[in-house]
């Protein structure tokens, strides 16, 4: 057996002394931008890792070979809360968890043989990338599109402090388990909503992502056109504005409902409700927006106030109730029951008026909660006008007395990016006294992160906060005392632009060299997992275009192609720790090669779809490289069979064109099958062809072979007096000159008579002394012809039967006929002459009378009188045993 890891490392080390896959710009060639999503430095790569990396490495090897210049880097994700989390509950320093996490993914990526170029290696927790978050950051307040509010945030009471949605589990803390409020805090957010309309218009662009990720960030930004209408409060000045599409339903709101954390509710609530209202309230803030959602039991509080229905002036209670949320719309619905599944629920629950005011066309009783389009009913003069025109007229009128206009909402919120804890880009903002809110001067950028034995992990509070030395500094306007913004930015900010700065790494006057990214930008193939479809995606599109409007970068969107790799799965499930299926990809590889587990997770399945790992597909794929190996052990001392040598090479063409078209559409697992078909041909036939054939066809075969088994490739490439490195040769292009579907054909018809023989021999059970093969009459070939060539224009029985008739075969085509048409794989795809397949079998005679120990003879039907010689077809002779 040879050794695959020792190959590994003696070809990791000589590409890498080769600096073989470090790349530069250059306009003379197409480039092309290969990219996985950076991973996040937490402990070692798991198996999910080992799929998205292979899958991305042949990619970039394949396009390499195909004459592009690629970009393919790798970095980490660095910042974020589990680092946090370590220095808290084991003491650790935040930084020297990290880095000692990334070190020991990068050997494993380097150990594996992946081909970036690790000269352009970025890592968020570096200070010369998190400086142009930053001044990125600045930009955007610049213009506008930076700015501070209050927010609902999860708060533990017991810890003090702020929680992410990672840390609370089931309502608690996940460090206390005290019950997590919701609090209203100053936070500070990107106005991503700005860009909304140009980010949802923009996916028509994104031609090559796939169907599911476009439309979940089209439901993510969630545009709707309809109008704000305005209700007026009885026995209060303030008006309360609702957006709504069904503006037809207007006669139908019979009760008011707002969020609970609505403005308006401790100016209209009466003093009666008060308590009832502030208990809720406070119930409210206990749950997570997305538990209020999902919570099937509706729940509300009536103020005692009232709302004016602006269509027909009757008043309507207004009541709070946590299924309307304040980030969504206004916070505030009108809410008609019988035309809204959860306003009917909420109105039985609480006996409120259910008036129907919309019908289906002809239907001449309510529906329940028939919340379609239809003819109005009990809406004064607009009743029976169809609800697409209601909806204009009724606007219109209301938009008269200023009461309503056109508006569009967008489900889509601004991005909130403030973290109150200490792993991650500080904010680069100063509050004076005097002058207020002041940016940091472009100049003092890096605002550096203290070191971690400089500030407190108390699991309560932001440790920044305890460094006073960070925190209390000299106002740069006016030099007065001022303190420093402790909060953190969102780890998706370093995600959001990290494929730019790859495109120049080491630039120090900008992010990113302009020129660079004209050059690499967009990513042409951008690889990574489903769970981040929406969020990580949406920001880095957004980044993309304020950069572009900043006039940093050209590109309007970033990524042009996207696939989604799917899960590995394990006795049925994802591999998880808590199921206890996950396999460590270092078990593979120091037991079976790195080739060996990359050949495995190509094979198994196609990227995008769920691979289910085996260890016995392990082990085959170990046997396929170590007979692969013994290929370019094998000394060919044959002169050749002149057939043979067209069939060999003939099947290289074939193969060459399946694999590149397959690989081109990212479809590793056939070709790899092609491939894999292709070397057991060239074993079978190495004794049949002569040396030079069978050594260039092989070199080619180790070419191909190389995207996906790059090491084991490379030391075949040098035992047959390959130049160069075999990574960086170009991809054999077919000749179809060479292509001879006859010689194919023949072959197949060897092939396929030998399984036939055997299969014969095990329902007569006897050892044969004799085997005949009765080649079919010539007239059979004629009509095979006729009813090819009639089949690919019609079916129809009469036009076949006319077409292929024949007076003296009348009977027996009669009876073949619609047996072929019923079972067309029963006529050979490649028809052969009566006299082809009689010279490919006779000269194949010795061949099978050595796989069966037996005399062979091989006889034309229309020569024979036994009965078995009337059964040969083309492509099909009849078998006698003796």
């Amino acid at each position: 057996m040879v050794d695959l890891n020792a190959i590994a490392k003696k070809w990791q080390q000589r590409w890498e002394e080769a600096k073989l896959f470090e790349v530069k710009e250059n306009t003379r060639k197409k480039k092309f931008y290969c990219l996985e999503m950076y991973p996040y430095p937490s402990e070692r790569l798991h198996m999910g890792h080992l799929r998205n990396y292979s899958i991305g490495d042949a990619l970039a090897r394949y396009k390499r070979m195909r004459g592009f210049n690629v970009l393919y880097p790798m970095g980490y994700d660095a910042f974020g809360l589990p680092a946090e989390n370590a220095a808290i509950k084991n003491n650790a320093d935040p930084a020297e968890w990290t880095i000692r996490n990334m070190n020991a993914i990068r050997q494993q990526q380097k150990s594996l043989g992946f081909s970036y170029d690790w000269g352009r290696e970025i890592a968020s927790l570096w200070p010369d990338y998190y400086k142009w978050n930053q001044w990125i950051f600045l930009k955007l307040y610049e213009n506008g599109l930076a700015y501070k509010k209050h927010a609902a945030v999860n708060w533990c009471p017991s810890c003090n402090t702020v929680l992410a949605n990672e840390q609370v589990e089931a309502g608690l803390c996940w460090r206390c388990k005290s019950p997590v409020e919701q609090r209203e805090l100053e936070q500070w957010f990107f106005r991503i909503t700005q860009y909304a309309d140009e980010l949802l218009k923009d996916i028509r662009k994104l031609e090559h992502w796939p169907e599911r990720v476009k439309v979940m960030q089209e439901n993510w930004i969630g545009k709707s056109e309809g109008a704000s209408v305005y209700f007026d409060l009885a026995a209060h000045e303030e008006t309360l504005e609702v957006f709504t599409t069904r503006a037809d339903t207007l006669f139908g709101a019979t009760f008011m409902v707002l969020a609970p954390e609505h403005p308006l509710v401790p100016q209209i609530t009466t003093m009666e409700h008060e308590a009832e209202v502030k208990k809720y309230i406070e119930a409210a803030r206990r749950e997570r927006e997305l538990e209020r959602e999902e919570k099937t039991e509706k729940t509300g509080v009536f103020t005692g106030a009232y709302a004016i229905n602006p269509v027909n002036g009757k008043q309507i209670p207004i009541w709070i109730s946590d299924y309307v949320l304040m980030g969504y719309g206004t916070g505030a619905i009108m809410a008609v029951p019988a035309h809204d599944e959860r306003d009917m629920e909420f109105a039985q629950k609480f006996k409120l008026p259910i008036v129907e005011v919309v019908r289906k066309e002809g239907h001449e009783e309510m529906l329940h909660c028939y919340t379609e389009g239809g003819i109005l009913v009990n809406s004064e003069e607009f009743t029976g006008m169809e609800s697409s025109d209601a909806i204009k007229k009724i606007v219109e009128k209301l938009h008269k007395k200023g009461k309503a206009k056109h508006s569009v909402q967008y489900k889509l919120r601004d991005w909130l990016i403030s973290r109150q804890r200490y792993w991650g880009t500080p904010i680069p903002i100063i509050y004076c006294e005097k002058c207020g809110i002041v940016a940091v001067p472009y100049e003092q950028l890096p605002v550096l992160l203290p070191a971690s034995n400089k500030v407190k992990f108390t699991g309560q509070g932001n440790p920044l906060e305890t460094n006073h030395e960070f925190v209390n500094i000299r106002c740069p306007k006016c030099h007065g005392n001022a303190k420093r913004e402790t909060d953190t930015m969102d780890t998706f900010v370093d995600s959001s632009w990290y494929f730019l700065r790859y495109c120049s790494p080491k630039y120090e006057k900008l992010p990113f060299d302009k020129k660079a990214a004209m050059y690499w930008m967009p990513v042409d193939q951008y690889i990574g997992g489903i769970e981040h479809a929406i969020l990580h995606l949406l920001y880095a599109r957004f980044f993309t275009k304020v950069l572009r409007d900043l006039g940093l970068v050209e590109a309007d969107e970033p990524f042009m192609r996207l696939l989604t790799q799917g899960m590995v799965i394990k006795d049925r499930a994802k591999m998880s720790k808590s199921l206890g299926n996950v396999v460590d990809p270092e078990e593979i590889t120091s037991k079976y090669g790195p080739d060996t587990a990359r050949l495995f997770i190509l094979f198994a399945a196609l990227p995008e779809k769920e691979l289910d790992w085996s260890n016995q597909g392990v082990q085959g794929s170990y046997r396929f490289l170590q007979r692969l190996y013994r290929l370019a052990e094998l000394e060919i001392k044959a002169k050749g069979n002149d057939d043979k040598k067209k069939y060999v090479i003939s099947m290289l063409q074939r193969t060459i064109l399946k694999a590149t078209e397959h690989v081109d559409e990212m479809r590793f697992s056939l070709a790899l099958g092609a491939l894999m078909e292709y070397a057991n041909i060239l074993a079978k036939y190495a004794e049949h062809i002569d040396s030079k054939t069978y050594r260039e066809s092989l070199k080619k075969l180790v070419v191909m072979m190389a995207p996906f088994t790059p090491h084991i490739s490379e030391e075949m490439w040098e035992m047959l007096a390959g130049k160069g490195f075999v990574s960086v040769q170009e991809w054999p292009e077919a000749d179809d000159k060479l292509l001879d579907e006859e010689i194919e054909a023949a072959e197949e018809l060897v092939e396929s008579t030998m399984a036939d023989i055997n299969e014969v021999l095990q329902l007569v059970k006897k050892k044969p002394g004799k085997i005949t093969l009765f080649i079919a009459e010539s007239w059979k070939y004629q009509y095979l012809h006729k009813l090819k060539t009639i089949l690919s224009k019609t079916y129809n029985m009469k036009e076949v039967m006319g077409h292929v008739m024949d007076k003296e075969h009348a009977a027996e085509i009669g009876s073949l006929t619609p047996k072929l048409m019923k079972d067309t794989s029963r006529i050979p795809k490649t028809l052969l002459s009566h006299e082809a397949e009689l010279r490919a079998l006779q000269s194949n005679r010795e061949a099978v009378a050595q796989r069966f120990n037996a005399a062979v003879e091989v006889v034309s039907a229309a020569k024979s009188n036994e009965q078995k010689a009337k059964q040969a077809m083309p492509g099909k002779p009849a078998i006698f045993v003796e």
